[in-house]
């Protein structure tokens, strides 16, 4: 018992700079073999703090600065997605349609969710459209 409080109260548990690093130690020794500088024995030691995260801290919305930057370019693919779907419903129906429906998720993934998800709804209309309903009119 007297061994284990021993133990437990030495400083010799704790972190502590070395005096004498060991040369054996590929950590202690640089690849060339020679003895490290003190820095980079003290940089070996030294522990990471970070500021503790609270459960106020999860419901906080995450501010992007860069919001604005690149929305003309997603909406651009929208508009062409949502272009292509409604031109498929007088022209090449099945051709327009597919690529009205590709660019509909190209424009979803780049940001632009709206306008895809209008141009995916749009081109499978004219397309069901096509293969239901007009080979009976």
């Amino acid at each position: 018992m007297d061994e284990d409080k021993r133990r437990l109260d030495s400083s010799e548990n704790g972190p502590k700079l070395e005096e004498q690093p060991d040369t054996d130690d590929m950590v202690a020794t640089n690849f060339d073999g020679d003895q490290p500088r003190v820095e980079d024995i003290r940089s070996r030691r030294d522990e990471e703090l970070a500021s503790e995260m609270t459960v106020d801290d999860v419901d906080e919305p995450v501010v992007d600065s860069d919001e604005d930057n690149g929305t003309e370019a997603n909406s651009a693919f929208g508009w062409i997605a949502l272009a292509l779907s409604i031109v498929s419903y007088f022209v090449m129906p099945i051709i327009l349609g597919a690529a009205g429906i590709i660019m509909g998720f190209v424009s979803r993934n780049r940001g632009s969710e709206t306008l895809g998800n209008t141009a995916i709804i749009a081109g499978g209309i004219s397309i069901l459209i096509t293969l239901f309903v007009l080979p009976y009119v």
